[in-house]
Formats: C-alpha cells, sequence, structure tokens
C-alpha cells in the first residue's frame, strides 16, 4: 500500500512522471524538491497548454528570437516576477537575475532567488533558457 508523504509545503508528482516499477506507485516529490519542480515547469509552461488553468504558465517563448536589450531584460524579469506572484503562493521572490554569458550561443540563464514563506529558508533556481531553436539535434 502507498504511504503518502504528508508535508506541509506540499507533496506532488516529479516532472516528468516516474513509476517504480516494484510498487508501481508515482516517484513524488515533497517540500523544497516540490517548489523547485513546480518552478521549473511554470517557466517551461505556455499559457494556454493546460486546460484547466488556461492561464498557467510563463510567457517565455514569446521571446525567442528577440534582441537581448535592457527593456527586453526587464520585460523578462516582470514576466517571471508575475507568473511567480500568481502561481506559486509558497515563496516570495528576492531577485531574478538574468545572465547572459552566454548570448552568443543563444542561452540565459535565469536565477531566481526565493525564499520559502512557510519556513523563511532561502533558496536559489537557475532556469536555462535559450533564444534560439535548437539546430544541432543529432
Amino acid at each position: 500500500m502507498y504511504k503518502l508523504h504528508k508535508s506541509f509545503l506540499g507533496t506532488g508528482w516529479g516532472f516528468p512522471p516516474q513509476f517504480d516499477n516494484q510498487s508501481g506507485n508515482v516517484a513524488m516529490l515533497s517540500d523544497s524538491e516540490d517548489i523547485r519542480s513546480s518552478l521549473e515547469i511554470l517557466l517551461s509552461t505556455r499559457p494556454g497548454e493546460r486546460v484547466m488553468l488556461s492561464d498557467y504558465g510563463c510567457h517565455l517563448d514569446e521571446l525567442l528570437f528577440e534582441p537581448l536589450t535592457t527593456t527586453m531584460k526587464t520585460y523578462m524579469k516582470d514576466l517571471i516576477q508575475t507568473a511567480i506572484l500568481y502561481h506559486e503562493p509558497r515563496i516570495e521572490v528576492n531577485k531574478i537575475e538574468l545572465v547572459d554569458t552566454g548570448e552568443v550561443e543563444g542561452r540565459i540563464l535565469i536565477t531566481v532567488d526565493y525564499t520559502i514563506r512557510a519556513t523563511n529558508s532561502r533558496f536559489n533556481y537557475v532556469f536555462p533558457f535559450y533564444l534560439q531553436e535548437g539546430t544541432e539535434i543529432k
């Protein structure tokens, strides 16, 4: 019998979903790992992809192929801040930083420094955002 881990920060399926071959149960994430996974899913989901939550997600896909100007960086930070504000109430964002050292390769690292409200624990999450589609996929 599957025993559910009870966590006051939440417990959810890992992404992508994985199953234990012996028990047949779904691999679950709890606490800070669940929040980290939730941020990854939130930032990589386009609004409208989820049928029951059509406003869930972040509009980062609209920024593909855009020049990386100061205005674009500010807009990108605002999109991320707003998505987290509406869809991840367990955390408070302290700072969002864009590291564009991989701009030539079409990559920006988005660093989200956040505090978990219930435990007052600080974490950061780095999300790789690619400005261009993969061209050398094999």
